[in-house]
């Protein structure tokens, strides 16, 4: 029975606990739902004062938009009304300017008519008076004849004898002081030409002439050429001989020296030593000399090489290495190595042309600039120094005199000498030899003949030479001896001025009258 009461009890107990936390739940749940409402209408409250507070600021901007709008508006008005006004009073000045002008123009238009009148009137009065000079003349001349005995040429002739022998010391002096002048403005003014020439082309012509190019792998390269404290460069320019430029300019260093051939060793050495990579002092000294025995080879090589182009055999060694040698130098662009092949072969068959010994002749055309070899290594001119070291080494007298006088520096008494001299000329002026493509010699040529065409009573012109010289065909019929002598110098003086070419050019004009018959 206590049983059941205890769990009566209990029963009881769980259902009054249950009662309690279900009301006690309840309360808390509608507490939070209390606090959810409060929060939820705040943050609506927040919500619709930020969102007044957003509208009232977009409206403030609009309006402020609108309003700077406006000024902006009424500033360009303002300035388009006072462009509008400003072109108005140039369009005021612009009329009132030609209005003035106009009755300017009708007041000179007046003063032309005015004077124009006058002019003629003067003009018939000159006219008359000048038939009443003419008239007084006349008959002073016919008294001067009656009372003279002489016609009019006859006393002119007779006046102008008189007055030449009376002047004739006086211009001469006058010519001879003329002369002298004339003479020291054109040595001066050549000594100015030839200054601002060298001036213009030197810089360029040795850049050209002196120096060569190395490409290189990387930049990195230039530090290990120079080395630490420029030990490597320093010795590569005491090994060579030659100047090594390390700049900015990417990808490249710079080899300069005068000599071409020493230029060329440092160039190859210095090539391979970038190809192996190992660079200093000992292995430089090492590559520059294989690289010079090397270049001592091929300088022989290219020396027998072209002996034998040239079909001269039995040369001596020396004549060999510095042919090789001549293969480095270069005159007026020409490769002089080159040049001296060509003249072998010309005065081989000139003289064959003639009856001469054509070997011999082509003996002294290769030899004739072999002094150009040697010439930074002893004094005096290359047909000299080559002369020298062709009597040095029992060449022929007409091989020494051939290579001594190929330039008119001796007295020319051997017909070898005179082959060689011609034979050099032609091939520097063959087309393109010296500085010119066959395009700009041609084109030279047709401008020559084209300005020497366009004169008056010229016929016919022909470019000769080379171009060195202008052949001018003048019409007999329409020229006289004076006129064609004048249109000489014109033409002269239209080339110098117009046409760009090296040299000289000589200008010949040609006047003959050829009279034809038949006998029948």
């Amino acid at each position: 029975m206590e049983f059941l009461q205890i769990g009566a009890a209990l029963v009881v107990g769980l259902l009054v606990g249950l009662a309690v936390g279900w009301f006690v739940q309840r309360q808390i749940t509608r507490m939070r739902q209390d606090d959810a409402q409060k929060s939820a209408d705040a943050i609506l409250e927040q919500a619709r004062r930020e969102a007044e507070n957003i509208r009232k600021e977009a409206e403030l901007k609009v309006r402020e938009e609108l309003f700077k709008r406006r000024e902006d508006m009424d500033k360009e008005l303002e300035s388009a009304r006072k462009e509008l006004r400003e072109h108005e009073r140039r369009v005021q000045r612009l009329e009132d300017s030609t209005e003035q002008k106009l009755d300017l123009i009708g007041k000179k238009e007046k003063t032309i008519e005015s004077s124009q009148r006058k002019l003629n009137e003067r003009t018939e009065e000159t006219e008359r008076r000048n038939l009443e000079l003419a008239e007084l003349e006349s008959c002073q001349n016919e008294a001067l004849q009656r009372i003279s005995g002489m016609t009019q040429e006859q006393a002119r002739q007779v006046l102008m004898e008189r007055v030449e022998n009376d002047l004739s010391q006086e211009i001469g002096e006058r010519i001879q002081q003329h002369e002298s002048r004339f003479q020291e403005v054109a040595e001066q003014k050549a000594r100015d030409i030839l200054a601002t020439a060298i001036q213009r082309y030197a810089g360029s012509h040795t850049a050209e002439t002196t120096t060569s190019t190395v490409d290189i792998p990387s930049d990195e390269m230039k530090g290990r050429i120079i080395g630490r404290e420029g030990r490597n460069i320093r010795a590569f320019e005491k090994a060579t001989g030659v100047d090594v430029i390390v700049d900015d300019t990417p990808g490249v260093v710079i080899v300069s020296g005068f000599d071409n051939v020493r230029r060329e060793i440092a160039r190859m050495a210095l090539t391979k030593l970038i190809t192996d990579g190992r660079i200093h002092p000992s292995r430089i000294e090492e590559v520059v000399a294989l690289t010079q025995k090397e270049m001592d080879e091929h300088i022989k090589k290219t020396g027998k090489q072209a002996a034998q182009e040239a079909g001269v055999p039995g040369l001596h060694e020396k004549f060999i290495e510095l042919l090789g040698r001549l293969r480095f130098r270069t005159s007026y662009s020409q490769n002089v190595l080159q040049h001296s092949i060509e003249v072998a072969h010309l005065t081989g068959m000139m003289a064959e042309e003639l009856g001469l010994d054509g070997p011999l002749g082509r003996r002294c055309g290769l030899l004739h600039d072999i002094g150009k070899a040697a010439d930074h290594e002893m004094e005096g001119g290359h047909p000299q120094i080559g002369a020298d070291l062709a009597k040095r080494f029992r060449e022929r007298p007409e091989v020494i005199h051939a290579i001594g006088g190929h330039h008119d520096d001796v007295r020319i008494d051997m017909i070898y000498t005179v082959l060689v001299a011609t034979a050099d000329a032609i091939s520097a002026a063959r087309p393109g030899a010296r500085r010119e493509t066959l395009e700009k010699y041609v084109r030279r040529l047709e401008e020559l003949e084209a300005l020497a065409n366009g004169f008056p009573g010229v016929e016919q012109a022909f470019a000769i030479q080379a171009g060195r010289e202008v052949r001018v065909i003048a019409d007999a019929g329409r020229t006289s001896d004076k006129e064609a002598a004048k249109i000489c110098r014109d033409i002269a003086k239209a080339i110098e001025e117009q046409l760009t070419y090296p040299g000289e050019i000589r200008v010949t004009v040609v006047r003959e009258t050829r009279s034809v018959e038949f006998a029948r």
